[in-house]
């Protein structure tokens, strides 16, 4: 595997199973993920689509491989932008891992240029994912949209 372009890493007040399935269930990912929707079977090789209000899919990728509740790669394709779309999608690589009884959640991005279009945004656009989802899964709560 190449070294990833990017790393985040934080910990959740939460068990990783809670934590997972705020990653992988669409009722869940609507309340941090910008509103979107995630649905695929979480196969290796199924679809994933993440999808608007108004059923748009906004993006899509594949399941490379997955270790429920540990570990889930799978390919990101970004099409609320056609230069992001040009770009072509990225890889990402989210670990969970109990430590004293929370989660270490580590995300990272893999096939991205740093500096491209692409690397710009999922790195200013993560900090709230993943924000959001640690509020979630510790309070239940969403915090309010950025813009």
């Amino acid at each position: 595997m190449t070294e990833p372009a990017h790393v985040y890493q934080l910990f959740i007040n939460a068990a990783p199973t809670q934590v997972w399935q705020a990653i992988v269930d669409g009722d869940q990912t609507e309340k941090y993920y910008y509103g979107t929707r995630v649905e695929s079977t979480w196969e290796p090789g199924a679809e994933v689509r993440y999808l608007g209000a108004d059923g748009s899919v906004v993006a899509d990728g594949m399941v490379v491989d997955i270790d429920v509740p540990h570990r889930l790669e799978m390919t990101f394709q970004a099409h609320w932008d056609p230069d992001l779309e040009a770009e072509g999608p990225a890889r990402e690589v989210w670990l969970l891992e109990e430590i004293n009884g929370v989660t270490k959640l580590t995300v990272e991005m893999h096939d991205v240029a740093p500096g491209s279009k692409t690397y710009e945004d999922f790195t200013s656009g993560f900090p709230y994912i993943l924000s959001g989802l640690k509020t979630f899964a510790e309070t239940g709560e969403s915090l309010p949209l950025p813009y």
